[in-house]
């Protein structure tokens, strides 16, 4: 229920970096899915982000980009993310914190990465749910998410 930190980061995805950052405040009133992970093209990350692209419309719902929106953050930078982004197909964009400023503003931040941990944050910028060590290869955790994602859109 606490208001969710404010953060601006850089993204980038297939095309490669975006022309302007992404800021939590800017997507006030849609749901957002702030989704924190240890790095690109490691195993646990690739599962959990191939199962975000393969499932996206069933886990972020049918107006997935519009409504709800998906932020993975991790402390690669921008190059990593645009290549890794392109090789896989991502349908999103994925969120530079190369400090992990932003991963310690949430409680994410571990020893010179990010922990994998979820937030969904409300159209009200308040965050409606947490996992703080989300499981990447759990049935269970994607569904608790998706639930979460379900609620927070209808309030």
């Amino acid at each position: 229920g606490d208001v969710a930190p404010a953060f601006t980061l850089p993204a980038a995805d297939a095309k490669g970096p975006a022309k302007a950052p992404v800021s939590l405040a800017a997507l006030r009133g849609k749901v957002v899915v702030l989704a924190f992970y240890p790095a690109d093209r490691t195993g646990g990350c690739t599962a959990q982000l191939t199962k975000y692209r393969d499932e996206y419309r069933t886990l972020f719902g049918a107006n997935a980009g519009s409504d709800v929106v998906l932020l993975p953050v991790s402390k690669d930078d921008l190059a990593s993310h645009a290549s890794w982004a392109k090789d896989m197909n991502f349908p999103f964009a994925l969120l530079s914190d190369t400090d992990l400023s932003v991963a310690e503003q949430y409680g994410a931040k571990g020893p010179g990465y990010a922990t994998r941990s979820l937030f969904v944050i409300g159209k009200d910028g308040k965050v409606a749910y947490r996992e703080m060590r989300f499981n990447a290869l759990s049935e269970q955790a994607y569904r608790s998410m998706a639930e979460a994602i379900e609620k927070a859109r209808k309030s």
